[in-house]
């Protein structure tokens, strides 16, 4: 059965992007965090987002700007099969992405219940804010910057109820920043 994990950036305050919705923070240049970036992208999968997220996503990975910038990322972020959660859009126009308008906690049971690749969720806190609850989301990897925003949005701003987390590894970077691996307790 395939895992969902999470995969996304948040400030030591907590954010996951900062009052304007912009992410461009967690983005470092640090050759061995790029390094892990890299590695991890080569992991294969398939990719969920909100259509905020997917947006955002869309107008940087196919560009000859990522391709220079980081060709081993964007060309996994190209090619990997993608969905795309949104009730208002009416096509989905990037590389292997099918576009679900559906209930997003019935769909990704249906995805886990598949014999198919695991999901990772980028960005998209108001996905992981529907899914976390139901207990759908396996594994938390949460890399946390030496930063704080002062305001943002938390990717778990919609949980009403506790949600408790297991620390199971642990990786530190030179740089500051710690990836941090929690599964559901």
């Amino acid at each position: 059965m395939p895992k969902l994990i999470v995969f996304n950036s948040i400030s030591l305050d907590g954010f996951f992007t900062d009052a304007n919705g912009d992410m461009s923070w967690a983005h470092r240049d640090d050759p061995e965090f790029n390094a892990f970036i890299a590695e991890n992208a080569e992991g294969g999968g398939r990719l969920l987002f909100g259509r905020k997220t997917y947006e955002l996503m869309k107008s940087y990975w196919p560009t000859p700007a990522a391709m220079k910038d980081n060709p081993v990322v964007a060309e996994q972020m190209n090619d990997l099969p993608k969905v795309v959660f949104s009730r208002t859009m009416n096509e989905a126009s990037w590389k292997n992405t099918a576009l679900v308008k559906g209930n997003i906690a019935a769909e990704v049971r249906k995805m886990k219940n598949d014999s198919g690749l695991d999901m990772v969720i980028m960005g998209s806190g108001t996905i992981i804010s529907q899914l976390a609850p139901e207990g759908l989301i396996d594994e938390y990897q949460i890399v946390l910057h030496p930063l704080v925003l002062g305001k943002g949005r938390t990717m778990f701003e919609d949980v009403k109820d506790r949600l408790s987390l297991n620390l199971h590894k642990t990786r530190p970077f030179r740089s500051g920043v710690v990836v941090l691996y929690y599964t559901a307790a």
